[in-house]
């Protein structure tokens, strides 16, 4: 080893340690890379604060504002971990309070505390001023031999009796700021299934849950033949959108191939916000127009038909006209065909184009909503209003890449692809997801891309006049 060893050369000799011969010597090698990990992490906490502090000083002698001065640091980091812009920003704020905490550092590096119980220990002292802080260090300090052997919820009850102590009044204050962060997120699940969650004050969330309780226990005693679970669902879905069985006017984008929909392909459909969905989910979710008892819970285009029949036909059935959106692809890339427009601003058609093809944030790790249409080559310098200069952002994302010292450029690939250029002069390219269809990285088989937008309206409502095509032995309206 050389006097001053890189990372590479200490990765190089840990890539040559054999694994141990036999069990007693594999369990020292699962412990002794157990502490490497710790240290590790340690480390790169070390370095993350260290360039911040390099960033900001450099940020502040360029001129930048001081209200400005630090952004972009955390997404920098966050690029070099792998993960995504909002991780980054936690890493970064938890290895400052831990360079912060010299003794719970300490047992962080030497692998007393795993990157997860450090990060325990710093979540419930957030809300203390930097001296509480030291002090609830200086207080555990005796304890770090104890913690070593502690569980999660034994390190938390410790760190919180201790802030507790020192300052009463932090409660409160994390209840408080625990309320600012209420949300609604959606995730995919196994099975085209999703879950819809709402981080909720605790008088809130359990109100709404007894609701949905007594309103389910009413309806089993009356008779429904739906589980208590089944109904607390539909009937959730129901009151959100406003809508017996959850079917509203809000449009539903489905992405799929001609082969698909046309002729049984066994190809995955996307559904953009959600994810890819199996072909037979697709197909059903395209061309299903009846709905009953049976057909509570599916996903989007089917629902539970009840008392209120607004937008059903006399028999009880959802109707639901099915506009479908033909998108080009081409034969050998799999790229969308190409939209252009001389405006300042991506007209509404553009931006639905840019939103079906990059489907989540396009910075690396980043899987967050689009939020911004961007021009990749700004307006302002000359980059066109085009599909080929444009991509999704979220609203952070967006701003992080106006930053001093950012760049980004197209670049020519198998898909659409940009090139993002850091202050430091890394680079790192963002490949736009595949399409149904896509077979490898540079090819796919000629394909038509439809997207199958469903829509709910009452019947004859719409005024258009509809081709009746029979596919699959139903007959679907394409206008």
């Amino acid at each position: 080893m050389p006097a001053s060893p890189t990372v590479a050369d200490v990765l190089a000799l840990l890539g040559s340690v054999p694994l141990a011969a036999d069990g007693p010597g594999m369990i020292d090698q699962i412990r002794g890379l157990e502490d490497l990990k710790s240290l590790a992490a340690a480390k790169q906490a070390e370095a993350a604060v260290a360039f911040d502090l390099v960033q900001r000083r450099e940020q502040a002698a360029a001129g930048i504002p001081a209200g400005e001065v630090g952004a972009g640091v955390a997404a920098q980091i966050a690029l070099a971990r792998r993960e995504s812009p909002a991780k980054g920003a936690r890493l970064l704020g938890l290895a400052k309070a831990l360079t912060g905490m010299p003794h719970t550092f300490a047992a962080f590096r030497s692998g007393s505390l795993s990157e997860w119980r450090a990060n325990l220990v710093v979540k419930e002292t957030i809300c203390l001023s930097a001296g509480d802080r030291a002090a609830v260090d200086e207080e555990l300090a005796a304890d770090t031999g104890t913690l070593d052997g502690a569980g999660d919820k034994a390190i938390i009850t410790a760190v919180r009796a201790a802030a507790y102590r020192l300052d009463p009044a932090s409660a409160p204050k994390r209840a408080s700021r625990a309320v600012g962060e209420r949300c609604v997120s959606l995730r995919p699940a196994p099975d085209t299934m999703a879950y819809l969650t709402a981080l909720l004050p605790v008088a809130q969330g359990v109100t709404a849950y007894a609701a949905l309780a007594r309103d389910a226990d009413a309806a089993r005693s009356a008779g429904d033949d739906r589980s208590r679970g089944q109904v607390m669902a539909d009937t959730l879905v129901e009151r959100l959108t406003g809508t017996p069985g959850g079917v509203s006017g809000v449009e539903i984008q489905l992405v799929m191939t001609d082969r698909t929909l046309l002729q049984a392909d066994a190809e995955p459909a996307r559904i953009p916000g959600y994810g890819v969905v199996p072909a037979a989910t697709a197909r059903e979710l395209a061309l299903t127009r009846k709905t009953g008892a049976n057909d509570a819970g599916k996903v989007a285009l089917t629902g539970r038909t009840g008392a209120d029949n607004a937008g059903k036909n006399d028999a009880g059935v959802q109707e639901l006209d099915l506009f479908l959106r033909r998108l080009y692809t081409a034969p050998d890339t799999g790229q969308l065909v190409a939209m252009d427009s001389k405006a300042r601003l991506f007209p509404p058609g553009l931006k639905r184009y840019l939103q079906i093809r990059d489907d989540t944030c396009r910075t690396p790790y980043c899987d967050a909503p689009i939020r911004h249409h961007d021009h990749i080559m700004s307006w302002q310098n000359g980059g066109p209003t085009t599909a080929g200069n444009g991509q999704g952002l979220c609203e952070a994302c967006n701003h992080t890449k106006e930053t001093p010292g950012w760049t980004a450029k197209p670049v020519p690939g198998p898909r659409h692809t940009v090139e993002t250029t850091t202050p430091t002069g890394h680079t790192y390219r963002s490949t736009a997801p595949p399409l149904p269809g896509t077979t490898g990285p540079h090819g796919v088989q000629p394909s038509l891309a439809v997207q199958v937008l469903g829509r709910v309206v009452p019947p004859r409502a719409s005024g258009r006049r509809k081709l009746r095509q029979r596919v699959g032995g139903r007959k679907t309206a394409i206008p």
